[in-house]
């Protein structure tokens, strides 16, 4: 049998742990397999292209599971009252093919991708950073700013977003975190000014300028999180230029991330090469650093194994028959009796 694990599932998982523990959790088994990321099967998502916005499928496998997320980006989705990012995924048994899991991955991906980016920024910030600004207050700005407030210290965020509605329902959110201040800007360049790190989280779909190189002071670093599909961007190609640049999976970050504006020799390194201590990050206080996150399959492949670890251990998830229980495994067509009595020609 499959397990199904729906969105009442996560938040059951995340209302008994918490969700410091559970982006914790999710740090450190992203971190596991990116520190043994030869093991793994790997590929860049596949991509059907609409005016609209994108459908994804993104595959992963090392020689025990296979995982695959389905997601969308639809940027104008809310004015239809639906989100803008929705996702599913399956993880199986490399032995044998079978499902074991049928997860929502909506809600999960913003948990993931908040947990990768202060993996990252753990990685590539400076050490004591402690102010964020946070550009763009959408749904996922709330994962963002609990990851690095929880995993990192941040202890001040200075939110901006073109929709001041976006920018109060965040601050609602959050206005009851300890220890966490809480500063809406006017613009931008007001809310970078001074910060540490510098989190970029927007939605449109077109080659953007968040960022301008006037904006960026020593030492920086940039968490672009936004642009993650072809002809979608939030830094201009100087910031880029005057930068050390991480990334995911290179060969897909070339196509859907910020230095797909970028000739293709500009040099970038993988950030599984950092966290193995084969490449360095950080080199002085006054570098400027770049993550260039556009989402990878083996960040949903951890989650997918998480939550199946963490839904076993409340007992949670629903047994979904999904796969024909054949008391003959070479008997398929027994199974049309069970509801077919009668198979005749009309």
């Amino acid at each position: 049998m499959t397990t199904l694990l729906g969105t009442q599932d996560i938040a059951r998982i995340v209302a008994a742990h918490g969700l410091p523990e559970v982006l914790r959790r999710m740090e450190a088994a992203i971190a596991a397999d990116f520190r043994r990321w030869p093991e793994f099967d790997k590929v860049a998502r596949l991509a059907s292209h609409s005016a609209d916005g994108v459908i994804e499928l993104m595959p992963a496998a090392d020689a025990t599971h296979y995982a695959f997320k389905y997601v969308n980006g639809h940027p104008r989705n809310t004015a239809a009252g639906l989100p803008t990012v929705m996702a599913f995924g399956v993880l199986a048994d490399v032995a044998t093919g079978m499902p074991t899991l049928l997860s929502e991955l909506t809600i999960t991906t913003a948990i993931r991708t908040a947990a990768t980016s202060a993996l990252a920024a753990r990685a590539l910030a400076r050490p004591g950073s402690r102010t964020m600004a946070l550009i763009g207050n959408g749904a996922q700005s709330e994962f963002q700013a609990l990851a690095f407030h929880h995993l990192l210290g941040i202890t001040t965020l200075r939110l901006y977003d073109t929709d001041a509605t976006a920018t109060a329902k965040l601050m609602r959110h959050l206005r009851a975190v300890p220890g966490l201040r809480l500063i809406a800007c006017a613009g931008t360049a007001e809310a970078v000014r001074g910060a540490d790190i510098v989190t970029t989280v927007t939605a449109d779909k077109r080659r953007a300028v968040i960022i301008e190189p006037a904006m960026i002071e020593p030492g920086m670093h940039l968490n672009a999180v936004g642009g993650d599909c072809p002809g979608k961007t939030e830094l201009h190609p100087g910031v880029l230029q005057a930068a050390s640049v991480f990334v995911e999976y290179e060969a897909q970050s070339r196509v859907e991330g910020e230095i797909q504006q970028m000739a293709p020799g500009f040099k970038v390194t993988e950030l599984w090469r950092v966290l193995t201590g084969q490449a360095q990050g950080r080199r002085s206080e006054t570098e400027v650093t770049v993550f260039d996150s556009v989402g990878f399959a083996l960040e949903d492949f951890s989650a997918l194994r998480l939550l199946a670890e963490l839904a076993a251990e409340l007992g949670l998830g629903q047994e979904l028959p999904l796969i024909p229980a054949l008391a003959d495994p070479k008997d398929l067509f027994s199974q049309l009796a069970v509801s077919t009595p009668r198979l005749r020609a009309a």
